[in-house]
């Protein structure tokens, strides 16, 4: 039996404390979390949040945790039958989907679903529904289901009260979401309005109303999610907006996720652009763009390391003494924490890409479940020794310390790494001038070459 979400103040502990731990986890594995158009979400009423699915149960996870109201999922019900996994959709008032590659599928249970997500939505709830229908490492969005509007027509339906349902389409942006310590954007576009069709009691919506739905639902999500017809073009991309923002004299405030996301957005409307009107140009284009890249790497170096204005010696004495006094600061708490935790940082590398078997849309899922699971045994471990050895109170202090020193050595090593990457680029500056100052022409070239493309397509595009 389908079920819906679970009234009563019993489960809310329940859910504030996964909340509260996956807010914890998302925010360790992602460096920089970001949301935007909080305006868009109604604060009250029936609400349907529709959206993107790259990044297996992180997605969910984003949603559940920096959505401003109470949501329930929609989730495919091999999940509800995982040990943990299962405990998480329950605590989180999931409701599964059944799909007719899953083992003994049965259509009257979705029938069942669809009738409990409706009666969350005529309740002024809020639920939420990725219509790709699975996870998926695709550059651009599959084909969506028709579930999510046959679930809001459905649901306009049967609302008595005067809030109209609403349809809030959401993209989930990761800048790169397999590796560790990334960036992620969570973005609330305006909400669609669901106008009612009139419908007998257990009377499915018509299949016309269906079809117009869905495409709009899928036009809507294209405008907050990256289109492109192959991952090639994603990553030239990714280079092109990488050598773009790259400047002389950095603002002291880099620029916010969205209007990374944004100017990536008209990186790739302007690349079909280009890829038709001027397809030699364009290609030289890019494959300066892809040597600049290996002369980078080669150095070690990114875009963002050749700030000749940062390499004043005030600021570099004052750079250098300052990231110095930090890495001594953190260094005792490092070393605990690198030898304490490197064995399950290790295992969970190894786990992750073992079960993900190439599965970029799986691999973050994986690697966080592990890390959930094996950094509290070893801490467990840790503290079970200490208590055997020195007793309670050195056990308790165990506890306690462990996490912030496996804090620190994270922190550290991000230090460390800024440090060798300008230390690099001072020492190219001040050794092999004549390179460091053809890598800075170079990208200034390439950077006037967008421009004056970007000017072009602007007046061969219609406004």
């Amino acid at each position: 039996m389908a079920r819906g979400p679970r009234a009563g103040v019993s489960a809310d502990p329940v859910r504030a404390f996964f909340r509260a731990l996956f807010s914890v986890v998302l925010r360790i594995f992602f460096r920089r979390i970001e949301v935007s158009g909080l305006e868009h979400v109604p604060a009250q009423g029936p609400v349907l949040f529709v959206l993107n699915h790259p990044n297996g149960l992180v997605d969910p996870a984003f949603l559940l945790c920096l959505a401003p109201r109470r949501v329930s999922l929609l989730a495919k019900a091999p999940l509800f039958r995982m040990p943990v996994i299962g405990s998480f959709c329950r605590a989180f008032d999931a409701i599964p989907v059944h799909r007719r590659q899953d083992e003994g599928f049965d259509p009257a249970q979705n029938r069942e679903t669809f009738e409990t997500a409706r009666t969350v939505l005529a309740r002024e709830g809020a639920i939420a529904i990725f219509p790709e229908g699975a996870s998926h490492s695709d550059p651009q969005l599959r084909p969506l289901r028709t579930g999510a509007a046959r679930i809001a027509l459905g649901a306009a339906a049967m609302l008595a009260g005067p809030t109209p349902l609403r349809i809030v389409p959401a993209g989930l942006y990761y800048r790169a979401k397999r590796t560790f310590r990334s960036a992620a954007l969570l973005h609330f576009a305006e909400p669609l309005l669901v106008a009612p069709v009139r419908l007998a009691s257990g009377e499915e919506p018509p299949a016309g109303p269906v079809r117009e739905l869905t495409a709009q639902i899928e036009r809507a999500l294209a405008e907050v999610t990256l289109q492109a017809e192959q991952t090639e073009v994603h990553a030239l991309v990714e280079r092109a907006q990488r050598i773009f923002t790259a400047q002389d004299d950095p603002p002291e405030t880099p620029p916010t996720l969205r209007e990374e996301f944004d100017l990536r957005r008209r990186f790739l409307a302007g690349y079909r652009v280009a890829r038709i009107h001027w397809p030699d140009r364009f290609t030289a284009l890019a494959q300066r763009i892809d040597r600049y890249e290996l002369a980078l790497a080669a150095a070690g170096l990114d875009p963002h390391h050749l700030v000749p204005q940062g390499f004043a010696w005030r600021r570099v004495a004052r750079y250098a003494v300052a990231a110095l006094a930090w890495l001594l600061v953190l260094l005792p708490a490092t070393l605990v924490g690198v030898v304490t935790h490197y064995p399950a940082y290790r295992a969970v590398g190894f786990v992750a890409t073992g079960l993900a078997r190439g599965a970029d849309d799986a691999l973050a899922s994986i690697k966080v479940l592990a890390a959930m699971l094996l950094f509290p045994l070893t801490w467990a471990g840790t503290a079970l020794a200490m208590w055997r050895w020195r007793g309670v109170e050195a056990a308790l202090w165990t506890v306690v310390s462990l996490p912030l020193a496996a804090y620190a050595a994270l922190a550290f090593v991000e230090r460390l790494d800024r440090l060798i990457g300008g230390a690099r680029a001072l020492g190219l500056f001040l050794f092999k001038r004549w390179a460091f100052l053809r890598l800075l022409a170079e990208r200034k070239s390439i950077r006037e070459d967008i421009l004056a493309l970007g000017r072009e397509i602007e007046d061969v595009s219609p406004a």
